[in-house]
């Protein structure tokens, strides 16, 4: 009896995931008329979510998918929908499972993504224009993972497709950081947190779109805007609520589903902020745990990645999968820390965690500190000192102005002919309304910021000490974090340069998405994401945008 039931959920299995022999109907990408919902977009309470435009001036989505083609015309609706139950919301050591099983395959895994990102994205009612470019290699990568599949361990990210943020050099496709004067940026080689991911055998899919220059470009323009890209938009509210930045298309492309996970970047709230606006689990990490080498900068001061995913476990095996030394990277740090061995346990019971006295007016946040205290964590309140952040903008007026050279001279394309952000500012000049719509504001500010190093050194130390003040009570109080909402506090932490892990924390009446940011002390990351984990565990809160399930 056992057999023949094994039988026909195997034969069940097998029909419903085998790719479809009969030819499908072309997808083609057609321009919209946007002038009626840009019109209503007008009346939006937030002034930068008055959008000038959606759509791309720039990217053709018929040319980025011309690769897969022939793939695609033979895969249909109904082997996406037997493929779904596999995929769809499921972890990493899930995915790897379902491997093992033979219920699908990296091929079939990758398919899957592409097939729901034209289906998605092709659709003028449910774009969020969330994708900037598509690796042409990436299902001849994952066939050549099915081939050699003795590295698919349960918890490796080997065959799994990953997005990166387009200020993220790879070798196959162009990076760009969202600004036309970087559009022929390709004769590059990988970064070194992307050669870290390709030897630990991830496919990468793509790149996503960003907040232009990673948000450090314009004054009040909207997040998720890039040249490139267009405006990315929020999978929970097309148009209503904020993207987050300035990795908005991490965060959106993972919320949606688009992949497995994504990588981002930040500076100050740049992961915490889209992590949390589109529920997902975002880590920013301690300076040097992650290589900065290859990624357009801000700051190198500040500047770090992150892994953006669905869930803790996930956000744990991409941390291990993307450390490692870089002599290239002056911040770089040889750790010996495992992110999951071992595993999570589901322990808040006397966890020592600071609870900001004035988020308490928050009923999401208070709420959360009643299940938090309730499942046995040991709760103090905190009231922060209240200190200036003087001279941050400064901070990374000067260090973009010496960064970004360095990165045009080592890590981009030599026929990319501008070499300071003065020739950025003047290149855009010659066509604002394509390149600069909303202004470079902050660009020109830079290049008028005529602060000495010594002067920025100053400040430097100065910042360090504010941010270490404000999180105080984690040393005279013995905390092993302090939570937070969103990015409230991300500037702090930003110069202070503590670990922080956003973790779905609800939503609003509206549906907007809200999340518990854990803040704590440097390399503490392994910590946190334990905490995290059982905080996970403990509320089960993330859920779908309901028109992308």
């Amino acid at each position: 009896m056992k057999k023949t039931i094994f039988l026909l959920l195997f034969i069940t299995t097998v029909i419903g995931c085998q790719i479809s022999k009969k030819k499908q109907p072309k997808v083609i990408f057609k321009k919209y008329n946007e002038t009626l919902a840009l019109e209503k977009q007008q009346n939006h309470k937030k002034s930068r979510m008055q959008f000038k435009l959606f759509q791309s001036k720039y990217l053709d989505m018929n040319a980025i998918f011309k690769p897969f083609e022939t793939d695609l015309e033979y895969f249909s609706e109904e082997n996406y929908t037997a493929l779904k139950p596999f995929i769809l919301e499921q972890d990493i050591p899930t995915l790897q499972k379902n491997i093992k099983a033979g219920n699908i395959s990296y091929e079939k895994l990758t398919l899957f993504y592409l097939y729901r990102i034209r289906k998605f994205e092709s659709d003028s009612t449910k774009s969020l224009n969330s994708i900037i470019s598509l690796n042409p290699n990436v299902l001849k990568e994952a066939r050549a993972r099915d081939k050699n599949k003795k590295e698919n361990t349960k918890y490796s990210i080997y065959g799994m497709p990953v997005l990166l943020k387009d200020n993220i050099n790879t070798s196959n496709m162009p990076t760009t950081a969202g600004a036309l004067v970087l559009a022929d940026n390709t004769a590059i080689k990988d970064a070194f947190i992307v050669e870290r991911l390709r030897k630990n055998g991830a496919l990468i899919l793509g790149k996503v779109n960003l907040s232009e220059w990673a948000y450090y470009f314009c004054v009040g323009c909207p997040l998720g805007y890039s040249a490139i890209g267009g405006q990315t938009l929020n999978p929970y509210n097309r148009g209503e609520f904020e993207t987050g930045g300035s990795s908005a298309g991490s965060g959106v492309a993972v919320a949606a589903n688009f992949a497995v996970a994504a990588v981002g970047t930040e500076t100050s709230g740049s992961i915490t902020s889209p992590s949390s606006l589109n529920s997902v689990v975002g880590l920013k990490p301690t300076i040097g745990v992650f290589s900065r080498t290859g990624i357009v900068p801000i700051s190198s001061t500040l500047d770090t990645p992150g892994p953006m995913t669905k869930n803790i476990i996930d956000n744990a095996i991409f941390m291990n999968a993307m450390r490692g030394f870089d002599k290239s990277d002056a911040a770089s740090k040889e750790l010996a820390v495992d992110y999951f061995k071992n595993g999570f346990k589901q322990k808040l019971k006397g966890r020592r965690l600071g609870v900001i006295k004035s988020l308490l007016t928050d009923s999401i946040y208070a709420a959360t500190v009643g299940k938090l205290k309730r499942a046995g964590a040991e709760l103090i309140e905190i009231t922060p000192p209240e200190v200036p952040l003087n001279g941050f903008l400064t901070l990374l007026n000067i260090d973009m102005k010496n960064d970004l050279p360095k990165y045009l001279a080592a890590d981009a394309d030599k026929r990319i002919e501008v070499t300071s952000v003065k020739d950025i500012v003047a290149f855009n000049l010659k066509d604002s309304l394509l390149r600069a719509p909303y202004g470079q504001q902050l660009f020109e500010g830079i290049v008028e910021d005529k602060t000495t190093l010594a002067a920025l050194e100053i400040i430097k130390t100065n910042l360090t000490n504010s941010g270490r003040k404000y999180f105080q009570a984690l040393k005279n109080d013995d905390l092993e974090a302090i939570l937070s909402i969103n990015n409230y506090h991300s500037g702090f932490a930003a110069v202070a340069n503590y670990p922080t892990l956003t973790v779905p924390m609800g939503y609003k009446n509206s549906g907007e998405p809200i999340s518990l940011t854990f803040i704590g002390m440097p390399l503490s990351e392994r910590k946190l994401l334990e905490i995290g984990y059982a905080f996970e565990q403990l509320t089960k809160v993330r859920k779908m945008p309901k028109n992308y399930q």
